[in-house]
């Protein structure tokens, strides 16, 4: 078993917690493609064995590659954006997706040990995700399945396993008033708003997660 980071915005960090997301996908990048096969083929299919994934067409196959973030029975933990409290005299960690953080934001910090004056609100700095550490994480995922296959070939269960819907309900635009069987036009919103191309169609890396204890 091993054990990976691996990144989530606020959307996703608060539908992980309110259990509305156990898939995340993630663009392949660098496949390795056999010389002369052509990638865009459109019947193209994934397989596994042994955690070598391949993609075959009607004639060539690329050779064996595995997903970067791990197989099944690996363990991810996620970094978040996090509170910097520490800079204030603060124990942390306070993550930004939380109660704490909210009011953290909007009210400053009373005077801490090594201050003698209140931390106003404008004052406050965030930690990005990619720099905290894993001693304040707080979410821990264990992988339970890995496949391959192109983005739009996403179901309507896969689109909501991946908070879809719990996204669209937070924007102030019209996909927030999508109703049930319009999943994969809010996941199709979703990928394009984290800087993806949906209409691009790339082969993606499926992770279907659990959360666990650390």
């Amino acid at each position: 078993m091993r054990e990976r980071p691996i990144l989530f915005n606020g959307a996703m960090v608060r539908a992980i917690l309110a259990g509305q997301k156990t898939q995340t996908r993630r663009a392949i990048k660098d496949i390795p493609w056999r010389p002369g096969c052509n990638p865009d083929f459109s019947q193209a299919r994934a397989f596994s064995n042994g955690g070598e994934f391949r993609i075959t067409g009607s004639q060539e196959m690329t050779t064996g590659f595995r997903c970067p973030l791990g197989q099944r029975g690996d363990r991810l933990w996620v970094r978040e954006t996090t509170v910097d409290v520490e800079r204030h005299g603060y124990l942390g960690p306070v993550h930004l997706e939380s109660e704490e953080g909210y009011a953290t934001l909007q009210g400053g910090l009373a005077p801490g040990p090594d201050d003698v004056i209140d931390v106003e609100p404008h004052e406050i700095t965030l930690r990005p995700s990619i720099h905290m550490p894993r001693s304040m994480c707080r979410l821990f995922l264990e992988i339970t399945d890995v496949r391959v296959e192109r983005l739009q070939a996403i179901s309507p269960a896969d689109a909501l396993a991946e908070g879809s819907m719990e996204w669209a309900g937070e924007q102030d635009t019209p996909i927030r008033d999508l109703d049930t069987g319009d999943e994969r036009i809010a996941f199709s919103a979703l990928w394009d708003s984290t800087g993806g191309d949906w209409n691009s169609n790339p082969w993606v890396w499926v992770i279907t997660f659990m959360r666990i204890e650390a």
